[in-house]
């Protein structure tokens, strides 16, 4: 049960921010992999000015990360803060909660406790307890970007054979003897990476290009058919690289004038005109990753794989950041008005990426599956974030 002085405070938030809802805000915003009929953000009405209630005291200083200023702002400055669906945020706060940053292992308790609260107990806590900051550069710019990945789907054998003939490693016996270690293209063809590799396939996949995917999202769900003709679902998540640099395989295509379409289907198309290329694509690649194997069933089914804080991502409610600019554990407004998606939501910092970079920078999971790869492909708007931090 709610402590009573918990229960007290957010009743008589909620009592003031009830009287104070008359006044008109954005739509709803379209849940991830829809696409919105919304006007864009420049076209709705502006945050309402006057604070909402229990958001009334002097505004605390701004505060320096390393790679991002943070300026105090008022919660009605959020856009579409009384509209979002906080209980699919609270999941992933709560997942984040496994391994608490320390300014957010004392709200723990009440964030766990809040779990089952109606949305307007939710926000009103939010507002007793946090304070908004909207994140810019040392510049003052607070526009960024925003991209998406998610895990993708496969079908895989545990036996090469039938089609099954691209590998995907464990970590080598020998890795760390050498730094960096062998490029993609060496692990394909010098016999002594091949030697390090005997044994260690986890499985095979029938799709060089679904390979490539799978080393760029650095995790994926396979549909395994094992040695008995049994099918069997498992997740294989990022364990290492070779420590080479990572080439982007549509980038070369560009830069040589082959295509114009430099999106997965692009490149499916290209090879599909110059199979006899395959490889001198992929090792334009050196990076190579390695993975591990985990079970995949219950509740590990409705998340994503662990992130860069260690807790497994939530559809939809985690963000990759620069950890320089906002700490993993963080929870964060977003707000992005595009093409594809329409956003405005909670969301928290729980992984990182190698070209996450920069203040106002987030890759948004998106989920798993065609769809979710459909949305992730695509994504690439404008971004704007507000972090909140306890009081």
């Amino acid at each position: 049960m709610k402590s009573t002085p918990l229960r007290l405070v957010l009743t008589a938030l909620i009592v003031g921010m009830l009287a104070a809802c008359s006044t008109p805000m954005p739509p709803s915003p379209t849940p991830p992999g829809a696409i919105s009929t919304q006007p864009p953000a420049s076209a709705l009405p502006p945050p309402a000015a006057v604070p909402l209630p229990g958001d009334t005291g002097p505004l605390p200083p701004p505060m320096a990360q390393p790679k991002s200023r943070w300026i105090p702002v008022r919660w009605a400055e959020l856009p579409g803060f009384t509209q979002d669906a906080l209980h699919e945020a609270w999941n992933a706060w709560i997942k984040s909660c496994e391994r608490p940053a320390p300014p957010f292992t004392a709200l723990c308790a009440e964030v766990r406790q809040l779990s089952i609260a109606t949305p307007d107990e939710q926000r009103a806590w939010l507002i007793a307890r946090l304070q908004p900051y909207r994140v810019e550069a040392h510049d003052g710019n607070a526009d960024g970007l925003l991209t998406a990945y998610y895990e993708p789907m496969m079908e895989g054998a545990r036996q090469p054979g039938n089609g099954f003939n691209v590998p995907i490693y464990r970590l080598p016996a020998s890795f760390g003897a050498r730094k960096p270690w062998y490029t993609r293209q060496q692990i394909e063809t010098l016999p002594e990476a091949q030697a390090a590799l005997q044994g260690r396939a986890i499985a095979w996949l029938r799709d060089p290009v679904e390979s490539m995917v799978l080393h760029i999202q650095g995790s994926g769900r396979l549909r395994i058919t094992e040695p008995d003709g049994s099918i069997s679902t498992v997740r294989v998540a990022y364990a290492g690289t070779n420590d080479q640099p990572y080439g982007s395989i549509g980038r070369w295509l560009l830069d040589q004038g082959y295509t114009r379409d430099a999106t997965w289907p692009g490149i499916r198309a290209w090879l599909a005109a110059n199979p006899q290329r395959t490889n001198e694509l992929m090792w334009t690649n050196p990076r190579y990753v390695f993975f591990k194997e985990e079970p995949l069933a219950g509740m590990d089914a409705s998340f994503g794989p662990k992130g860069a804080q260690g807790v497994p991502l939530t559809p939809g409610r985690s963000i990759a950041v620069d950890r320089q600019s906002i700490p993993y554990g963080t929870p964060v407004w977003m707000a992005s008005s595009g093409p594809q998606v329409q956003l405005s939501r909670m969301v928290l910092a729980q992984d990182t990426g190698s070209a996450i970079l920069g203040a106002v920078r987030a890759d948004y999971f998106t989920g798993w599956g065609p769809e979710a790869g459909d949305i992730a492909g695509r994504l690439k708007q404008g971004l704007r974030l507000w972090v909140l931090w306890p009081r």
